[in-house]
Formats: structure tokens, sequence, C-alpha cells
């Protein structure tokens, strides 16, 4: 049943009836390296601001539809709700999930309800991170955070609600889809938040908070499951919903961890180097609540070539893909460009 494919998480294996007709094959390193030499050539001429901006407008307009109080009773609930989800930000979670289904030939159509939900659970994170509770920040984006307005109670229900409405949307909304795709792809955004996902990766994070012992591979158990996770499932459950084999999946995932993983690097060097009207946030705060970081682990110079580490190996995981991979690794290059 299907219930059963859900737990047992073997819906993955019916992802080879994909009707997919892109080549996919193993390569030595120094042809990967050439290929993606090539496409990093092409990546030049494309102009990834252009891109992610008209992505963006899409997917806010989603956003902006995705809820609404129907009753009285939840304006208040809705308000708080919507208010961190149109709060701004980059949308760098819907938008490779919209590349990644793009490059398989899927459409914005297919893929726009888990880009929605996925920018609905990275908010939760957010609305949740900056509670007096963990981060305790009053500024997010520029803009007061949700308890700051709203109240601490407020504030988690808010979250809370974001999380629960992020899998009634793929599950209602996602059309033209082969169901086993849809399961795989609802699957993957639970674990995402979870023990070995967002939720595991914040409590470790919150555990190393002022301990001297803390090693790389600590610091990399956290970011994986607290930010490099939900950027691998955008990336995987775009090409999923695309139409990608399971082979191709497992290339983009690796590409998608390496990413995320090159995410929070970039992060943690601009909460060093910017200031907080730059960053939309409270600036030198890892610092103040003695929070381990790459910086502190490997100095602000390792940290840089670490990011630039993990991004190249990134890219040479999409190197079978050609220049149908150029979003992606453009987005690859912006994650550690960027200035906030």
């Amino acid at each position: 049943s299907c219930v059963l494919l859900l737990l047992s998480g073997s819906a993955r294996a019916f992802m080879g009836t994909s009707n997919n007709k892109m080549a996919f094959t193993t390569t030595t390193t120094t042809s990967s390296r050439l290929q993606v030499a090539a496409a990093d050539a092409t990546t030049t001429d494309f102009d990834v601001m252009e891109y992610i901006m008209a992505k963006k407008t899409v997917v806010d307009k989603a956003l902006e539809e995705s809820v609404t109080s129907t009753c009285p009773e939840t304006a208040k609930i809705v308000e708080s709700m919507m208010y961190s989800l149109l709060a701004g930000g980059k949308r760098i979670r819907p938008v490779l999930c919209i590349a990644a289904c793009e490059m398989f030939d899927g459409t914005e159509e297919v893929c726009m309800p888990t880009a929605v939900a996925l920018e609905m659970i990275h908010t939760m994170s957010l609305i949740h991170d900056d509670l007096p509770s963990m981060d305790n920040d009053d500024l997010r984006r520029g803009k007061p955070t949700n308890h700051v307005l709203y109240g601490e109670d407020v504030a988690i229900l808010a979250g809370d609600a974001l999380l629960s409405t992020s899998f009634q949307i793929v599950a209602e909304n996602t059309k033209d889809v082969d169901p086993l795709r849809i399961i795989d792809v609802i699957t993957r955004l639970g674990k995402s938040v979870g023990p070995v996902g967002l939720a595991g990766g914040q409590v470790m994070d919150l555990e190393c908070e002022g301990k001297s012992n803390v090693t790389v591979e600590d610091l990399t158990w956290i970011h994986t499951h607290k930010t490099a996770t939900l950027l691998q499932v955008a990336v995987s459950s775009g090409a999923i919903l695309g139409g990608a084999t399971p082979d191709q999946v497992k290339a983009l995932e690796k590409f998608a961890l390496n990413i995320g993983l090159a995410f929070q690097v970039a992060d943690d060097i601009l909460d060093v180097t910017q200031s907080t009207e730059e960053l939309g946030k409270t600036a030198g705060k890892d610092e103040d609540t003695d929070k381990t970081t790459y910086p502190k682990l490997m100095g602000l110079d390792g940290s840089k070539k670490e990011a630039q580490r993990l991004i190249d190996e990134a890219k040479e995981s999409l190197a079978p893909f050609g220049e149908k991979a150029v979003p992606l690794l453009a987005l690859a290059d912006f994650i550690i460009d960027r200035k906030n």
C-alpha cells in the first residue's frame, strides 16, 4: 500500500519508470573536471541574478496565495504566518527546486507546490531559531522578528502552522506527477525537519555552544542536518518531480549536500565580515553567543578555502549533465559570492 511504501521509504524504487531521456554516465575525475570547466564557461554568460529575480517573482506570488484567513478566528495566526513568510529573502530553496526540476524538462507548475512548501519550512525554522529560548534575536531580514511583534506563544504556533501546511500544499496541489514520486517528496520533506534533519542539527548546535572541544566533524554534522539537508531536499525533490532516475537524484543529492555546507560556511564568514545593516540580522551574533563556527575552527582564510572546495566538489557531481546544469552551477557560485 501507499502507506507501507511511505513508511519503508521504498517509493524511490519506483522512480525508474521515468520517461526522462537525459544520458547519465559515470565519468573519471579528469573528464568530470573538463566537463565542469566547459559548463563553467557557459555559466559566465548566464545572468544568475536575473534568473533568481525572475523565479523569485513567481515564487513570491505563489507564497502570497498560499495561506488565507477564512474566518475572524484565524486572522491573527494567519497574519503571523504571512508576516514572516513574506518578509523578504532570496528564495534560494524554491529557486533550487525549480532549477532542478527544469533540468529534467519539468515545469514550474509541477514543482511550485514543493517550492512553496520548502519556503514555509525554512520560514518556520527562522521563526523558531529567533525565539528567546533559541538564538534570542530581534531582527530578521531587516525587520522585527515574529515573536517581537506577535509574542513568543503566537510565533511558536505560526511556525508549527507553516510546517503542517507545507505538507498539505504538496499533497493537495501537485498535479500530473506519479503519486509515488509525490510520496517520495513528502517523505524527504518530513525527514529534513526531524531528528536526523533540522531539529537534530539545532539540538546539537545548542549543545555545542560555549564548548571548547567541538571539532570540525561535529560542526559538519550540525550543518549537514541543520542547514544542508533542506537544500538537499530542495534539489532532489525538484529532480524527482521533473522525472529524474534514482542515479541522477543521487548525483544531485551530492551536489546539494556540498552547496548546503558551503552555504553555512559562507553564512559564518558573513557574520564576522558584514554589518547588521548589510546582513539584515544581528551581525557578530555567533561570537556573542560563543557558537562554534567555521571561522572559529578554521580561521577566515581557511573558511573561504573550505567554501570554495565544497563548491568545486559540488560542481563535479553535475559534470554528466553538461549545459543543462548551468543554472544550478551558477546558483552554487552565488551561494558563496553573496553579501547577505
